[in-house]
């Protein structure tokens, strides 16, 4: 999952992304049958677990256009051994196959991803800069270029590479049903996955629309264990038009250049 990368983006420059969680909702304790899959050497991916993330990925590509509200929080560590939360709401806006804009706002600082199908945008508002980019003419495409030629990697862009299931399953090392939560009211069922230096869960509604409504993230690479949580409101196929990505900047604002990754 590139959601690694973004994590440990994150965790490198605190205040990138920030996110909001209710501890209320606390990880439920797994069912005996669960314990029972939970060995630090397990191998096994179990067949439902399997099945449920390609129902959900076929289910997401069926979407041509969504609204989605992410309340997150990001647990992080200090070097002194102290665990903070960090919060914030990150709002998408997404047209298949060619548009998308993500809004990240917290108290500690606010960004702007901006793609119209022909160019990509990052504007930051209260520093009133912003850098455009050709990008090519799709979303994947534009996600993939972003991050190899500049390093950026956007929150939750899994979302835009669900159906690509076969690269995301030979990564698997194990994965299991926990079992049935609610979440936020939504009677969902819940799912563990472990990969090369990452544990996620993910908790997807049931029904006939299979949308993940909770996401959490635990880079493993890490000995304090930062945890990314992602608690997610879905609007289906809202009417979209070409304005609705059009980026227009303040008055004040200035533009710059991107810088490539090193």
């Amino acid at each position: 999952m590139k959601n690694t990368q973004a994590l440990a983006a994150v965790v490198s420059s605190v205040g990138l992304l920030v996110f909001q969680a209710d501890a209320a909702f606390a990880q439920q304790k797994p069912s005996p049958a669960a314990q029972a899959a939970l060995p630090p050497h397990a191998t096994e991916v179990e067949e439902d677990a399997l099945k449920a993330l390609r129902r959900m990925g076929a289910y997401l590509d069926t979407l041509k256009t969504f609204g989605l509200t992410a309340n997150t929080s990001l647990e992080v560590v200090t070097v002194d051994g102290q665990r903070l939360q960090l919060d914030g709401v990150t709002t998408y806006k997404v047209r298949r196959p060619n548009g998308f804009v993500i809004n990240m706002k917290s108290d500690i600082k606010n960004r702007t991803f901006v793609y119209d199908g022909k160019h990509f945008t990052v504007y930051a508002p209260e520093l009133k800069y912003y850098a455009t980019v050709d990008a090519p003419p799709t979303n994947i495409a534009t996600l993939d270029k972003i991050y190899d030629k500049f390093g950026i990697s956007l929150p939750l862009e899994d979302l835009f590479h669900w159906n690509n299931g076969e690269n995301r399953e030979a990564k698997l090392i194990s994965g299991f049903v926990v079992g049935p939560a609610t979440i936020d009211g939504v009677a969902t069922d819940h799912y563990a996955f472990r990969e090369e230096g990452m544990d996620w869960q993910i908790w997807i509604a049931k029904g006939d629309k299979p949308l993940p409504k909770k996401l959490v993230i635990i880079d493993r690479t890490d000995e304090s264990a930062p945890t990314y949580i992602a608690r997610l409101s879905w609007v289906e196929n809202p009417p979209l038009t070409q304005q609705d990505f059009a980026f227009s900047p303040g008055s004040d604002a200035k533009p710059i250049k991107f810088m490539a990754a090193r």
